[in-house]
């Protein structure tokens, strides 16, 4: 009865551990190695018979278990502790690391991948501040709100705009009980506009129902879904919400393997499930819809980018010659083919206020290039640009990097105490002393032109490849103060754009009237009010003239 106890006992844990744990059954991963381990020792445990002399009063072993299971025992410590120990250990696998990441293209201008854009396409909505409107659309429905609970937000293109998209999930067990059906849709914020959220709960009609989340209890949770659905045999990672361009709610799944021994995590395709009916469908990572925009795992592209840099001359660089590491936070960014990458800056070790360099990694592919231009840090930039309204307490967002007018520029917003954006600043890549803030991004653009341009002759005078000269008529004009500067607008004859330029700029904007003939120079962009680089009035130097 006893031995019949001990086998219900164990294969009942086992199944618990199992079900809980969901082990790769797979070399080069000891979840289940350690589940049998200690299913093995609890054997041995139940089978020993103990017996206590009434003499001695010693306890006494009267059978011993089975001589298999001790060698089981060994052969799973030495697979769980030795073998990682032996096979991945960097000391002497240090150049499989650093070549881990694949080919390393290096680029030519950080501008020639990253799309010029128009200031309305800026992000100015980051995660943080994502989650907080997010909140706030949900609070504005207290039934809804009371039983769920926003998952994390996903940066993502839908129709080609911009989106942080968040699944509800449920609040605990028993409002997961109580609602197996699932949660009522999903919530989206514009990350370009941040009035622009929404709570979805419907799609072409039919009420959403996110069945099959994370945090869910059973078979509705998300990672054990998609295990009992043969993938028991493959690491499982990353596991973000993302819709389709029709709105419909889908999990992407990383699947990986290990190519360092048990180390050297590396994607090999996606499972794309049906957050509503648990469809799902296995790609290889050339075949993934083009919806998804992710499937590399931050935290791979991460660890590979900094064995990359740190094993450059091997494991044995006491000196640290040529090693870089990655800044800061690393960001996902679109470019110019509207395909989605990882994007940080690359110092020096021991140095890290500059970087030498910038790298993007396609999210889909890990095709990965290096521009070899220094730079601001990422950190640099933040810090520059609290400088710059040190006196208001205000903390700056994570910068995105933009191409503005052929000028690497850092994008952040800047928030106050309760998380909300009060204004924005532009930070030059090239050098963090160039800032530009303004209320809103076109007073922030004007005063970084300003700036830059002022500053242009000393920090590259060949950055700005797009210049145009004009020369024409003002047809009409009119100046505006903010924050102190004044800045005057106008139009000229035979081109349709608005021209803006400060008393900075030139002297002669304030006395500047209609009908005078003018010169002009400034960078083409995609905005409907340009920034002017150089203003001269060619009526009043006719007057000096004459005089």
């Amino acid at each position: 009865m006893k031995k019949i106890f001990s086998i219900v006992f164990l294969l009942l844990f086992g199944f618990l551990l199992f079900y809980g744990i969901l082990p790769v059954i797979q070399y080069g991963f000891t979840g289940f190695a350690f589940i049998l381990l200690v299913l093995i020792l609890l054997g041995i445990l139940f089978s020993l018979d103990l017996t206590v002399s009434q003499q001695t009063k010693q306890v006494k072993i009267a059978s011993r278990p089975n001589r298999i299971l001790f060698i089981l025992v060994g052969v799973l410590l030495v697979y769980c502790s030795a073998l990682p120990f032996v096979t991945s250990l960097k000391m002497f696998r240090s150049d499989s690391y650093q070549k881990l990441i694949g080919e390393v293209k290096n680029g030519q201008k950080i501008t020639n991948h990253i799309a010029p854009i128009s200031i309305d396409k800026i992000r100015v909505v980051d995660e943080d501040l994502a989650h907080l409107l997010g909140e706030k659309i949900l609070g504005s429905q207290p039934a809804l709100g009371s039983q769920v609970e926003l998952g994390d937000f996903c940066i993502q293109k839908v129709n080609n705009d911009l989106y942080w998209v968040a699944p509800l999930l449920h609040s605990g067990f028993l409002k997961w009980f109580n609602n197996q059906e699932g949660t009522a849709g999903y919530v989206m914020v514009s990350a370009t506009n941040e009035r622009d959220v929404k709570l979805v709960q419907n799609v072409g009609g039919k009420d959403i129902k996110i069945k099959y989340q994370q945090g869910a209890y059973f078979q509705s949770d998300i990672h054990r879904h998609v295990y009992f659905n043969g993938n028991a045999t493959v690491g499982l990672a990353d596991f973000s919400f993302e819709i389709d361009d029709a709105g419909n709610p889908f999990w992407i799944v990383t699947k990986y393997g290990k190519k360092i021994g048990f180390s050297g995590k590396e994607a090999i395709g996606v499972v794309v499930v049906d957050a509503q009916s648990g469809v799902t469908n296995e790609y290889s990572i050339a075949k993934t819809p083009k919806w998804v925009d992710r499937i590399q795992p931050l935290d791979f592209i991460e660890a590979q980018l900094n064995d990359w840099g740190e094993y450059v001359h091997g494991y044995w660089n006491f000196s640290n010659q040529d090693k870089l590491q990655i800044t800061e936070g690393m960001t996902l960014v679109y470019g110019k083919d509207s395909k989605s990458y990882w994007y940080t800056g690359l110092t020096s070790v021991g140095k890290e206020e500059s970087a030498v360099g910038f790298v993007l990694v396609d999210t889909r592919t890990k095709e990965t290039t290096f521009y070899k231009q220094s730079g601001a840090t990422e950190f640099a930039a933040q810090s520059s640009a609290q400088g710059k309204v040190q006196e208001k307490g205000y903390k700056a967002s994570l910068p995105i990097p933009y191409n503005i007018n052929n000028i690497p520029t850092y994008v952040m917003t800047l928030k106050d105490a309760g998380g909300l954006v009060k204004m924005f600043a532009m930070v030059a890549i090239s050098d963090y002393t160039i800032v530009g803030v303004g209320n809103t991004m076109r007073e922030t653009l004007t005063s970084f032109k300003n700036v830059y341009n002022m500053a242009d002759n000393k920090i590259n005078p060949n950055s700005v490849s797009n210049k145009k000269s004009l020369k024409s008529v003002v047809t009409r004009i009119q100046n505006d103060v903010k924050n102190g500067n004044s800045f005057y607008y106008f139009k000229v004859k035979d081109y349709p754009n608005i021209f803006v330029g400060s008393s900075q700029i030139s002297s002669q904007l304030p006395v500047t009237m209609v009908g005078d003939s003018v010169k002009i120079s400034f960078d083409v962009d995609l905005e409907e009010v340009i920034d002017i680089s150089s203003f001269e009035n060619s009526n009043l130097k006719l007057s000096m003239k004459s005089k």
